[in-house]
Formats: structure tokens, sequence, C-alpha cells
């Protein structure tokens, strides 16, 4: 094959529109790459390199995989990372003059996908576009303009034509942006963008840059695809998308022109306008999320609660594994939904809350609308696979089955409403009745027009059903009728040349044929003609049974031509009501997950929970979702838990294993789950709506992007205490702990006094420093609680249960017994902390002397026996006179001014304690 070929030429033709894509270019029964596509295919493949030159200056590397088999071959490609572009034969082969046209009909990239092997059922894949709007502030950019930004975000699931766009500010931008987990992201190019005029604040660029970090510090490199920027231009964005929607402006969107979520929804359709020439039309008008409506909730949040993904990985021990009981894919979607996103609006809530409670007072009419639901396939995926002419007679058939049912779903949520009390509203599920479609005629249409169980492709096995189509029943009468006619046919030639054992057969190969033995050739009629000599026999074939071969296998190829025909016709009809399949399928997705909701909450026993518009927050008997399904109910330990103006900021101490994390963690679940409108795990809930919850539990570290376990928890905590108001809950866990000790204690004080003083919200604070509680002696709104545990002799028995006041000791000895460490190791710990607790309180006597000394005095009160080394000199201070030890200890505080204790090794900072203890006790 010559690169000079016309094929060749073609193929670079349409490769050099689609440089940034493999090109799977379509020759006969293969897709054929060539040049580097070719190479990178075969490294990620695994496929055979192979060349041809056919007297060209060069090979031309070459792969290729069969058409059959390309579906798993690309999703091989898309997993990896790669954009794959398909380049179809566009007309009959046989019909062409010259080389064969192709085109690419569409392409293939991780966020932009209809195959089900690169999709998660119960998870949306979005491609989404960001956009930031420039601020004005006078003519320079300020560090506040740069917090006021907006970022505009439109978010694309192709395989269920879903649009989604809101703007946020750009601190919530991250939170937003997880929450969608998008499997593809689009951004201007930055290389293009031209500079900001003065007074247009910093590059809109530098606010995008942030977020993409933030974004791929936590979840790793997104598959990224960089666009123009006039393409988010609103002006241009206006014109794609009036022309994608019909409408004549924007405001039939619910969307303002200086929006920067119109730029990066008029950029996103352009882009998926490109991957799919032949048109978008399942893509149904964007849902609008105003600002406000719902909770961001930041990674550490996510992550420490573990609401969708465990810590380990995957979804075992998750709140979603413990609440997703959900019987449809799309309700599995929209509760996954749903739990990452928490409303703000107590009336929205509300009125799911009422869903729910209503449908657990029902659990009869509740099993038979889940029992209606259980029969419902994917309406969403396979509506847009229908409209986008890509479904099956198998999926379409699917399609319909789901459809059939959805009469039985709306009467068992009648039956619901129905046992409603006439004093009060049916809420969201009389509004879902009355909105209902059952979509009748499509499922008749559908489950007539197709066999019960139609093949995978047009040809395979009959799809269209008996009664359809008069001609096509015809034709598929004379194809199989031919056994009877045949048999026919064998009869009369039999009687006619006298030859009992005449065969009337038929192959691939020569077609019909009549086989006589050569015992009795000497019978063979003059009309036969030779088709084939075996070795004791031969042969032949008839002008009758000749004519009679071409109305067969004429008819075989007119009864797939018009199967095809009916079933594309049918594809189309459904297809143009895709908007309303789809909007009955959002209804359907909402009753399975409030039919979940309820199943859930009568199974572990869930309550209600009340919402108010007070400060308080008070839990009775609270559980933690997850950690009570892996044990028996009896041996979880509930707990009471309050936060009132009075008592808004709880310090929480108690030993490790004690149970305090899991209180942290069940309080923070509680609050989401009742803000997404389920029941929760306690006895009573009585609960603000908290406008952000912060959740930051145990310790890890980013050493790949130069990040310690210290440097991660500081830089969640700033966040914090940036981003929450005094509508907050804010749930910390051991803050301060990655650095030396005064440090540690330092900041853990600081960050309480300023939770508590500047910012006024409801926050739960995990410490072992114990230091901390004497915080309730300083601040009005602070209160001590622990986890009380039980001395039996040398053992510790933990109970779990929270009780007011604060833990004198962490009991780490014990744990570490618990945990198996060597009883020599434990017995020398028990001296050693003796030790240091004997020579601690000697030295907190005399350096109390020093009272002027703000930071001896502070130390000495708060922990002295961190300070103390165990194999420092045991000499007393007392006895020497008192001006010594004010000179020695202002001598020891310019030393320790002079050092950084960020660059101690543990070693040297017990011999700096050893020599300044040794100057102070020195005679």
């Amino acid at each position: 094959m010559s690169t000079g070929t016309p094929l060749m030429q073609q193929y670079r033709d349409i490769k050099s529109r689609h440089q940034d894509a493999i090109l799977l270019f379509r020759m006969g029964d293969f897709y054929e790459m060539f040049y580097e596509d070719a190479e990178i295919a075969a490294r990620a493949l695994g496929l055979t390199l192979t060349s041809r030159n056919n007297g060209a200056a060069a090979d031309v590397p070459l792969a290729g995989v069969p058409v059959k088999a390309v579906a798993e071959y690309m999703r091989r490609l898309v997993q990896q990372g790669h954009r794959v572009a398909v380049c179809e034969q566009v007309e009959d082969p046989k019909l062409a003059k010259g080389i064969v046209k192709r085109e690419v009909v569409e392409t293939v990239t991780p966020g932009a996908v209809f195959a089900d092997d690169l999709l998660d059922d119960k998870r949306a894949n979005y491609v989404v576009a960001v956009c930031a709007a420039p601020v004005t502030s006078g003519s320079v950019s300020t560090p506040a303009t740069h917090r006021e930004r907006r970022i505009g975000i439109a978010a694309a699931d192709l395989s269920t034509g879903e649009l989604r766009v809101t703007t946020v500010a750009a601190a919530d931008a991250a939170a937003h942006l997880a929450r969608l987990s998008p499997r593809e992201i689009l951004t201007p190019r930055p290389a293009a963008i031209a500079s900001v005029p003065p007074g247009h604040g910093s590059a809109p660029h530098d606010a995008i840059a942030a977020l993409l970090q933030a974004h791929q510090r936590v979840h790793g490199a997104a598959f990224m695809t960089e666009r123009e920027p006039w393409e988010f231009d609103g002006a241009v964005a206006h014109d794609e998308l009036t022309r994608q929607f019909r409408i004549a402006s924007l405001e039939g969107l619910g969307l303002s022109s200086d929006d920067p979520a119109v730029g990066a929804l008029g950029a996103l359709v352009r882009y998926l306008r490109e991957l799919q020439p032949a048109g978008l039309p399942h893509l149904v008008r964007p849902i609008v999320e105003p600002s406000g409506t719902m909770m961001p909730l930041d990674d550490m949040t996510r992550r420490n609660l573990e609401l969708v993904e465990s810590l380990r990985g995957g979804t075992e021990g998750t709140l979603l594994s413990v609440m997703d009981t959900t019987v449809t894919p799309m309700g599995g979607r929209l509760l996954r939904h749903w739990m990452l996103s928490p409303l703000v609006d107590r009336t929205a809530i509300d009125a799911r809350l009422h869903a729910v409670h209503a449908l657990v007072h029902a659990p009869v009419e509740r099993a038979r609308l889940r029992d209606a639901l259980d029969g419902v396939r994917d309406i969403e995926r396979l509506a847009s696979k229908t409209a986008a002419a890509r479904c099956t007679p198998r999926e379409l058939r699917a399609l319909g089955d789901s459809l059939a049912r959805l009469p039985q779903v709306a009467q068992a949520t009648r039956d619901v409403v129905d046992g409603i009390p006439r004093t009060h509203s049916a809420g969201v599920l009389g509004e879902l009745l009355s909105a209902w479609d059952t979509l009748d005629d499509l499922a008749q249409l559908i489950c007539t027009q197709l066999v019960e169980r139609p093949p995978l492709q047009i040809g395979d096995e009959p799809s269209i059903a008996t009664g359809v189509d008069h001609d096509l029943d015809a034709m598929r009468l004379l194809r199989d009728g031919g056994r009877d006619a045949i048999a026919a046919i064998q009869a009369a030639e039999r009687e006619r040349t006298g030859i009992a054992s005449l065969k009337v057969g038929y192959n691939r190969v020569f077609g019909y044929f009549i086989e006589i033995s050569n015992a009795n050739k000497h019978l063979v009629p003059s009309d036969y003609q030779r088709r084939q000599t075996l070795t004791g026999a031969e042969r032949y074939v008839t002008p009758a049974l000749k004519e009679y071969e071409e109305r067969v296998l004429g008819a075989s190829e007119r009864i797939e031509q018009r199967e095809r025909e009916l079933f594309e016709a049918l594809r189309r009809h459904v297809g143009a009501q895709v908007g309303r399949l789809l909007s009955t399928a959002h209804r359907t997705a909402t009753l399975d997950v409030l039919a979940t909701l309820a199943d859930v909450a009568e199974r572990e026993q869930y309550v209600c929970p009340e919402f108010h518009d007070a400060f308080v927050l008070h839990i009775e008997g609270g559980r933690h979702p997850v950690v009570e399904r892996m044990m028996p109910r009896e041996q979880f330990i509930p707990n009471d838990l309050s936060l009132t103006e009075s008592a808004r900021l709880m310090i929480l101490t108690g030993p490790n294993m004690a149970g305090k994390s899991t209180i942290l963690r069940q309080v923070g679940l509680i609050q989401l789950m009742a803000q997404i409108g389920s029941f929760v795990p306690a006895r009573s809930a009585t609960l603000p709506v908290v406008d952000r919850l912060f959740t930051r539990v145990g310790a890890s570290d980013n050493l790949v992007r130069g990040q310690s376990t210290f440097m991660v928890e500081m830089s969640e905590t700033s966040a914090i205490l940036h981003t929450a108001t005094n509508r907050s809950l804010v749930l910390l866990d051991e803050i301060g702990r990655g650095t030396a000790t005064y440090d540690g204690v330092s900041i853990a004080w600081s960050v309480s006094e300023h939770l508590h003083d500047v910012i006024g919200c409801k926050t739960v604070f995990a410490t072992h420093y114990h230091e901390l509680t004497q915080l309730a002696e300083e601040r009005t709104s602070v209160c001590n609680f622990t986890v009380a545990v039980r001395e039996v002799g040398d053992d510790i028995l933990f109970l779990h249960r929270l009780i007011p006041g604060g833990a004198d000791r962490s009991y780490g000895i014990e744990v570490g017994r618990l945990a198996g460490l060597p009883d020599r190791v434990i017995a020398r710990a028990k001296q050693v902390l003796a030790q240091l607790e004997g020579d601690g309180a000697q030295l907190a006597e005399r350096v109390n002397a020093t009272a002027e000394l703000p930071l001896f005095a502070a130390t000495a009160h708060q922990s002295p026996s961190h300070f103390v080394s165990p194999s420092a000199p045991g000499a007393a201070v007392a006895g020497n006179p008192e001006s010594h030890i004010r000179a020695r200890a202002e001598q020891v505080a310019e030393q320790l001014r002079a050092v950084d204790p960020n660059h101690l090794t543990p070693l040297d900072a017990l011999q700096l304690i050893a020599r300044l203890k040794t100057h102070l006790t020195a005679e």
C-alpha cells in the first residue's frame, strides 16, 4: 500500500481533522490504523504491528482490529485515556465509483461514551466545562476580588442526555467539581488566552488553573481537553445554545448573558456536537442549579465521612453501601447525586421527608411499588440511545418492557397517596403523580412491533413480529417454506427420472443441487446441468431449481432489508419522544430513591429528624449507620449529643479506641442524611439546617506533591477557618498532633478560640490535648465531654459512652498492651511515664515562680511533663536562690527563642532539653 494511493490520501485528509485522536479507518471487515496511531494501538492493545510499502519511499506502520471485536478494543483504548475517532464507510462498496466514501461518525472520549461496557450503571459519566468570569475592582486585582470571582460549570452525561449548569464562587468550585466527579474536563487553552485589559482583575485562567490543581491534588489527573478560548465567549455561546435548544434567548434556559456558566455550557455543547456529527437529539434542556441551593461538600469531608468511597477505596463500608437498595440504575445514580448534594432549603428538605414518611407508613403499598420498579431497566440510557439511533433491537424491546411496567408503578404510588390523611398534603408524591406520563402509546407500539426476544443485530434472527408488515410476512413464508418446497421438488424429480436415491440439497458454495450416484448417471435427463463432481456421485442443477434458488435467496436479503427499514422507522418514532421518556425516567428514579430511603429507614429503625430555625443541634441515641451494621445491634452504644448557643464548642477527650472518631463521624452523617431527606439512625434528632459541614478526621500525607501529614492537616484546617460560618457544623479530630507538642497544643488552642470567638459555629473538637479542657473555664460557650472508660486492675474497659467532663489521661500504654506490645516494652513505658510525670511536677513547682515570664508560665501550666527528658539528670531544683532561677530561666528562654523546632531531630530535642534542665538545676 503506497502512501501516494488515493486511499491513503483519503486517510490523511480525514486524519488531519482528528489529529488528537486514534483514527479507526474502516476497510471492509477491519478497522485499520496507520503511522503513529498504529504504534500507539499496538502498545496499548498488544497488537502485532506490521507495515506495507508497495513502492512507497518508506514503510507505513499498520495495525488492525476486526469490526466484530472493535467494542472491546475501543473500551481498552478509552480506559487508558485515549480518544478514538471512528471512521466508517458511508456508502455501499458495491455501488461506489472509485474510493469508497468515508466519514468520522463519532469520536469517543472518557467523558463522552454510549457503550455499556464503558459506563457504571449507578454512576453518571460527566464531561465538564469550566469558565471563569473576570472580576473588576478599580484598576487592580486584589485578594478579595480573587475570592469573589465566579466560576461557571457545565456538565453533560452523553449517555443520558443530562445537562447541569451552575455558577459558584471560586472558593466553592472545587467542591462542586468533585461532586460531579467528571471523567473529562474542558478548559480554555492557556497559551492562547490574551492578556486581560487593565481594570479587569487577574486573568480568568489563573482561577481555572487553581481550580484544576485543587481537583487533581485529591482526584489525580483527569482527562483534560483544551479548547480555543473564543469558544467560551458569551456571544459565541449564545448562538450555539439558541441553535441547539431552538430558543430565541437564553432567558428560556434561565440564564443571563453575563453568566460565566453560559460560556461553559456553550463550549460544552459545541464540543459534544463535534464528537457526535449526527447531532444531539437526546440532549435535554439544562438543569440550572441556583447558587446556594445545595451544600458544597469539600474533599476532606466526603473522604472522612466515607460517603461514596471508603478510605481504603471501593464502596464497601460507605454510607452509600448501607443506603443504596435502589432497584433501577437511574435510581442508583440519583441517590448518589442526592448524597453528594445535601439541600440547604428547609422547605425542600421537609418535602422529601414528608414523602419518605408516607412511604414508611405504607409498607404493603411500598413493597408493591418496589416490585413494580424492579422490572424497570435503565430508561434514561435506553431512551438516549434510541434518540441517537444507537440502540439495538434487544435494547429497544427492553425499553418497551420497562415502559409496560409504569402503570403498575403509578398505581402503587397512587395507593400510597390515597393512604395519606386528607388533612395532609400529598407533597412530592402527589406532584409526581400529577405530572406522570405512563407512555402507554410507546410501550404498546414497541411490544407489538418487536418480537419478545429480539437479537442484538438485525439479520441474526427475526426482530419484527409477525403481522406487523404484510410484505415481510410474505417473504418469510417464501423463505421458511423452503423445506416443504425442496421436498416437493425432490419427489417430482424422483418420479420423473425414476431414480429413487435422488436427493435435493444445499450448501453455501454451490447453492441448491440435485445429487445422483454414479450408478444412476445413465438415467440423468438432458436438461440437467453438471455443477459438481464427487467421488461416487455427480451434482446437477435444473433451470427450475435455479429459479427457486434465486427467489429464496433474494427473499432472505429482502427480509433483512425490510426488517431494517421497519426497525429504524420504529426507532425514529420512539426517539422523537425522548423528552417524554427522560421526564418519566427522572420521576421513576425519584420514586425509587424515596422508596429506598423509606425501606432502609424501616429496616434499620431510623427516625424522622425534625428541623427548626433555632441554633440547637440535639441528637438522642445517635448511632453510626455503617459501624452498627458491622456488629450486632445490641453491641453498638448509642450516644446523646447537644450543641446550643451556650455550649456550641464541645471539647471531646478520651483514650484511643474509646470511639471519639466514631462519634464525630456519626454526628456528621446524621446531619447529612437529614439534609438529603432521609430518616436518621437515632431515637430522635432535632436539627438546624447547616450551610456547610466540615469533617476532618485522621491523618494522611501527599508526598507526591511535597506535602507532609502535618501540612495536609494545616491546609485542611485553614480551609475550614476561611470558609465556615456561624451556620456551619465543624467536626475536628486531633488538630495539631503532627508537630512538636507545644506547637500542637498552641495551634489546637488557637483554632478552638477562633471557632468560638470569631466564627461562632457548632463544633465538636476531639483531642488528646487535655489542656484544651481549660477553655471551658475561659470561654462562655465551651463544654467538656469525654468518652468513658473503666479501669479493672491493669485492664481497661471501653464503655463508648459520652459523658460530661474531661479526661485526665489517654491510656496510651494500656492501648499498646491491648495491641500486643511486648510486656517488657509496656513495663519500661510505665517507668518512663512515672519519671516524666514526677519530674514534670517538680519542674512545674519551680517554674511557677517565674509567672512574669509568659513563656514558662504558660508552658508549665499547660503540659510540663512533655518537656522533660527521662534520661536527664534527676537533681532537684529546690534550694537555688530566686534570683539565680530567674536569671537562668531568662537564659534558657533566650536559647529557646533561637531554636527552630522544625529542624530538630528527636535525639537533638532530647539533648537540648537535657542541657536546658541541667542549666536550670545547676548550683
